[in-house]
């Protein structure tokens, strides 16, 4: 285990890329100690990216470059300078509501980045902001598209650990709006610091024509329940409220509804069971597909053809990330170094608080060189027993060990949202980790107030009878 990750570490530090370091030092281990035949290192790589919920990723990748390309994450932006771009530090409030708003479209960190993140670095330097700003709050709002519903990691956790999807959904929308809160005082706080001023001038008539849009979509789902109320089949009545909205967007020309709508319909889809999170993934295409060469006909074969490779592109990055991964993941499950950490934790303690510390301290850790997915599978299985006996609630759980990992997304040595900014925004690993680090207080500190009130978790999706 230790030449294991010695020899990674020190590949890392002489400058080799962080997928091949994990692939040589992971070959490099099965060769020294002969734990299996070299030809596994090829056999666990291919299956790390053989799986099905893995498909979403490059979907929502692809969704992400759609609505780039057809403009609709532009419109997601603009709605969002309406709504907070007075505010100030406002760009920087604005990368933020942006990603809570393309959350509900990616479900993954690794697509907000590469999405909506490219629009928001870009912005924020042609205003004056030095790029590193830009960086790290893309950097931390990122960690919101797994909080917030659709969630790739929540999928893989309920299926894991034997939990509703829809209760992890649905406890993810409190503990996403108090990071959210924490994320824009954290920009408010390095605005008077650093005396960013505000970047769009105050109109009420303004911020009032976004709040409407914003109630026209909270219209959408109250008129189909309204709709059944009175005898009608659900799916008509969905058919009858869509047909609508889309009419009255063509006719008024609403600035964001639609883009608004994205999020709704794959929640609601998901909420009735039409699709799947990795079905969502091409539902968000086809919902880009339609808005981009129907609704607003700013995309071309052109524009389409090049989302399609960029898309290709990133996602070969990121799966071979996650394959050399997958590799590095399963030699630590043959060493046995993560049961040997819960072991050791579990004679360290009895008190649930004390043990929720370790685990917090565990999983910092295993996010710092492992794919969320893989974390996931490897920990679940080991972990979820000493939970049940501390009687944590589950559901409670999942949200931590997202949370955990999701922060291990954005630093070395694995951190695959920290190597995609630092490809968007041009800047080396170093400069982007630098730039990172102060925005990591906000998300340890929502780390800190999920872990030990889990109300904060628990309370929606008991209200909507998912837990009891």
């Amino acid at each position: 285990m230790l030449l294991l990750i010695g020899s990674f570490l020190v590949l890392m530090v002489i400058g080799l890329p962080v997928a091949m370091s994990m692939a040589v030092s992971s070959l490099a281990y099965i060769l020294f100690y002969n734990v299996a035949p070299d030809i596994i290192a090829a056999q666990r790589m291919i299956a790390g990216v053989e799986s099905f919920p893995l498909l979403a990723v490059p979907f929502f990748i692809l969704a992400g470059n759609l609505m780039n390309s057809a403009g609709v994450t532009g419109r997601i932006y603009s709605f969002a300078v309406a709504l907070v771009g007075w505010m100030k530090g406002g760009l920087a409030q604005v990368n933020i509501i942006g990603s809570v708003i393309f959350s509900g479209m990616s479900g993954t960190a690794l697509a907000d980045a590469a999405g909506i993140g490219t629009i928001e670095i870009k912005a924020m330097k042609d205003h004056g902001y030095p790029v590193e700003a830009a960086v790290g709050v893309t950097a931390a709002s990122a960690t919101l598209g797994p909080i917030f519903p659709p969630s790739l990691p929540f999928v893989i956790y309920g299926m894991m650990a034997n939990v509703s999807i829809g209760a992890l959904f649905m406890a993810g929308i409190v503990p996403g709006v108090v990071m959210t809160l924490l994320m824009m005082i954290t920009v408010t706080v390095f605005a008077y610091i650093k005396n960013w001023g505000s970047d769009t001038p105050f109109s009420l008539r303004t911020i009032f024509g976004a709040s409407l849009e914003v109630l026209i979509v909270l219209l959408v789902p109250i008129s189909v329940y309204v709709l059944t109320m009175f005898g009608m089949s659900l799916n008509f009545a969905i058919c009858i409220v869509l047909a609508v909205l889309i009419a009255c967007d063509w006719y008024f020309d609403f600035s964001a509804v639609m883009a608004l709508m994205t999020p709704v319909i794959l929640i609601g889809g998901m909420t009735m069971g039409w699709f799947t999170p990795t079905e969502a993934a091409v539902a968000a295409v086809l919902w880009s597909l339609f808005l981009g060469l129907v609704r607003y006909r700013t995309m071309t074969f052109k524009t389409l053809a090049k989302a399609s490779f960029d898309t290709i592109e990133t996602t070969a990055a990121v799966l071979f990330i996650v394959a050399a991964a997958s590799v590095f993941a399963w030699l630590l499950t043959v060493s046995q170094a993560a049961q040997l950490l819960s072991t050791a934790i579990l004679t360290l303690t009895d008190s649930k608080w004390i043990f929720l510390i370790l685990v917090n301290i565990l999983m910092l850790f295993v996010g710092c060189f492992l794919d969320t997915i893989a974390a996931i599978t490897i920990l679940v299985p080991i972990l979820l027993p000493l939970v049940l006996q501390f009687d944590i609630d589950p559901v409670h759980f999942g949200l931590i060990m997202t949370l955990n990992l999701m922060i291990g997304l954005l630093h070395p040595p694995l951190g695959m949202v920290l190597f995609v900014l630092s490809r968007v925004a041009k800047l080396s690993v170093e400069r982007t980790t630098m730039a990172i680090l102060p925005w990591l207080v906000p998300l340890f500190l929502a780390l800190i107030l999920i872990t030990f009130i889990p109300a904060i978790t628990l309370w929606l999706p008991t209200e909507m009878g998912l837990i009891r």
